[in-house]
């Protein structure tokens, strides 16, 4: 099983069902988040488990063989849940960790530990503000209403965002570093706000805003579960082909 809803998820999913579909069965958990998700190989599995004894519960019913969390870096809860699950299940899990962006020595970044703090000094940081922190975090900028928000979501909005003065774009990466240029300079961004998610997909507006010498309010990942990880879809699938059962099954095929 993977746990996904990125980019790398969903490449390892297409690769893994190449390489091992006859032996292995793939199967994408995806939290339900997104109103669109792309197309993803093997079996997709939408919505929550109830917690940590939830998935267990799962993987145990299921008879899950290994479990690779491919979760975005801030999804902090779900690689908690799966840390226990798997402890629970006795079921072997690998994390498959996004490479974080490295600061440039131009980059002017702004680093704060969580949205809220980034939302309390947006004000002093610029006037208008390109918000990239994803939707469920948007609330936290409603007190700064002094700053007009360029808002880009992957989906569009169902109901007025609690923010003053807003726009909305609805784009899915990865972006193209003209994109992005586009974006600061079109809409006159003066500063950016952003995770620090890392990857290739989204890298391309903080290369945009070091050259426009912008300031970027920077939200710090949340510390990592503990426990074997790889930072490449090509490790994650060699420690797929490292399963025992894998192996055997490779050989009787």
């Amino acid at each position: 099983m993977i746990l996904g809803g990125t980019a790398e998820a969903a490449e390892l999913a297409r690769t893994a069902a190449a390489r091992f579909g006859d032996v292995l069965q793939v199967t994408t958990s995806l939290a339900g988040r997104t109103e669109r998700p792309g197309p993803l190989a093997g079996h997709v599995r939408i919505g929550g488990f109830g917690g940590a004894s939830g998935l267990a519960a799962y993987l145990t019913e299921h008879g899950i063989g290994r479990l690779i969390d491919a979760t975005h870096p801030f999804a902090a809860r779900i690689s908690a849940a799966a840390r226990l699950a798997c402890e629970q299940a006795n079921v072997p899990r690998l994390v498959l960790r996004r490479p974080p962006w490295h600061r440039d020595p131009l980059d002017r970044w702004i680093e704060v530990d969580c949205v809220s703090d980034a939302a309390a000094i947006v004000g002093r940081a610029g006037r208008r503000a390109w918000l990239t922190v994803g939707a469920s975090e948007i609330a936290s900028f409603s007190a700064a209403t002094a700053v007009h928000y360029l808002v880009r979501l992957v989906d569009p909005p169902r109901r007025r965002l609690p923010l003053q003065s807003y726009e909305v774009i609805v784009g899915r990466g990865p972006f193209s570093l003209p994109e992005e240029r586009n974006q600061i300079e079109s809409n006159e961004i003066d500063v950016l706000v952003c995770k620090a998610s890392g990857g290739a997909a989204t890298e391309a507006k903080i290369i945009a805003a070091r050259e426009r010498g912008l300031p970027v309010i920077m939200v710090r990942r949340p510390p990592a579960e503990p426990g074997e990880a790889v930072d490449t879809v090509e490790a994650a699938l060699a420690w797929l082909a490292g399963s025992s059962c894998l192996v055997e099954a490779m050989r009787v095929s």
